[in-house]
């Protein structure tokens, strides 16, 4: 065993105790509560938010997904582990020196006609540093923290705990699909010579229009742990709250067809809502368009998927409840009932709301970003509970994760849109065939593996 390969065994087998004790000693309290029949879930979900909101890594980030799907926790928890924040403690100097040495060899430093070793953002995987080009062109430098790899598959081991806890609490959704998209999804977010290839996917999906802004990577400055690219100048979205509406809606319009068109038209989604990963640019003083950043959790859906959405918006958009039934049937639920369907429709409508009616209107009407979807979610679950379980399809984790994300970016900036004739406007002539056609052009042009069919 070399050196490099016992540090890391070292450094998992630390890593799983420590997961191991904060989820376990959760769960037993949690348990025991509920068997002396003190259960309290507000008072639950703030005993493992703590638990995970210590570790400051991956497993904090699968609460937050978690926090995003209905019924799969209990609202009290979903709204304690969305309070978690994604920020780890940054690299020092020292270790940011060793990093850049182990990703580009000694000489890195004269690689940069300068670098900062103070990190510009740090987060839940690794830390973005700014640096320009010998060009004078200026960078963001994303440099994975060490050791992710381990940390990664000790917070995935013990993911098990937690889904088990789950399923005892809430045992009608089964969540054993959802725990495989977990585990896949965020083993592809260590690799960033993956998420340079992603960046480049959005590039050649978004490359025209002139609103949406995609960093260009620097294949020569990167590797599988160390992504380096153009540095988008940007305010955060949140800065625009107050701004005239007419600003706010250019910026929700924009972050419409920023995430729609490459869903409804490749197949593609930017799976990760945090606000962070968007921020607004302005040319001569005037809002123009929107950043779209951190290209690590992307998910590509086979042609089938997306034409069951769009068969399934256009069922309730005419009420027609054999199209919903077959589209819920083209996603993989098996034997749904007329009262399931009807349960898993209270969550649809919530998301598709906005879609269905032809006019201008705001995503909610009023309700606080806390409470948005809240009340829908205990509708689900309720209704789950006395009309039987459901196996949810993986593939809606991520689709529900940056749906209510997006929706949460829209009630933020309080936007008023016709979303229905946005929305009609990029599924029409939409095809299964040509859907499939445009995205494995896409993907193979930005160096990624086709998917094989349409279904």
């Amino acid at each position: 065993m070399t050196d490099n390969e016992a540090n890391r065994l070292v450094s998992r087998v630390s890593r799983y105790a420590r997961v191991g004790a904060g989820v376990g000693t959760s769960a037993v309290r949690i348990a025991g509560a509920r068997f002396f029949g003190e259960g309290d879930l507000q008072k639950e979900g703030e005993i493992l938010a703590a638990a995970l909101g210590n570790l400051k890594g991956p497993l904090m980030k699968v609460a937050q997904m978690l926090a995003t799907i209905p019924d799969v926790v209990p609202a009290e928890w979903a709204a304690e582990l969305a309070r978690l924040q994604a920020n780890a403690p940054p690299m020092g100097r020292t270790f940011v020196r060793r990093r850049m040495t182990a990703e580009l060899g000694p000489e890195w430093l004269s690689r940069f006609a300068q670098f900062d070793l103070e990190p510009a953002h740090a987060a839940s995987l690794g830390q973005v540093h700014r640096a320009t080009s010998h060009a004078g062109d200026p960078l963001a430098v994303k440099l994975q923290y060490p050791d992710m790899a381990s940390a990664v598959e000790a917070d995935l081991g013990q993911l098990g705990v937690i889904f088990s806890l789950m399923q005892r609490l809430r045992p009608q959704i089964n969540t054993t699909k959802l725990r495989i998209e977990i585990s896949e999804r965020l083993r592809e977010e260590l690799d960033y010579a993956r998420e340079l290839k992603h960046m480049r996917l959005y590039g050649q999906i978004l490359g025209g229009d002139t609103t949406i802004r995609i960093p260009e990577a620097l294949a020569e400055l990167s590797t599988g742990r160390l992504l380096t690219m153009s540095w988008l100048e940007g305010k955060g979205l949140l800065n625009y709250k107050s701004a005239d509406q007419n600003i706010r809606d250019q910026l929700a319009e924009t972050m419409f067809r920023a995430w729609w068109k490459p869903f409804c038209q490749f197949g593609v989604i930017h799976g990760d809502p945090h606000l962070g990963n968007y921020a607004a640019f302005e040319v001569d003083g005037q809002v123009s368009g929107v950043n779209l950043l951190d290209f690590g959790c992307v998910r590509v859906f086979p042609a089938s998927f997306v034409d069951g959405v769009i068969e399934h918006y256009k069922g309730l958009l005419h009420g027609d409840r054999d199209r919903v039934a077959a589209a819920y049937e083209s996603w993989g639920f098996e034997g749904l009932s007329n009262e399931l369907i009807d349960t898993l429709d209270i969550w649809a409508k919530f998301l598709y709301g906005p879609l269905l009616v032809d006019r201008k209107r705001k995503i909610a009407e009023g309700v606080s970003p806390v409470e948005f979807g809240r009340k829908e979610a205990m509708r689900v679950a309720e209704g789950l509970s006395k009309h039987g379980s459901v196996t949810m399809p993986r593939e809606f984790l991520f689709m529900d994760r940056a749906a209510v994300g997006l929706g949460a970016v829209f009630l933020h900036l309080d936007a008023e849109l016709n979303f229905h004739r946005l929305f009609q406007d990029l599924i029409d002539g939409f095809t299964q065939d040509r859907l499939h056609a445009k995205q494995s052009a896409a993907l193979t042009h930005a160096g990624l593996e086709p998917l094989q069919g349409t279904s």
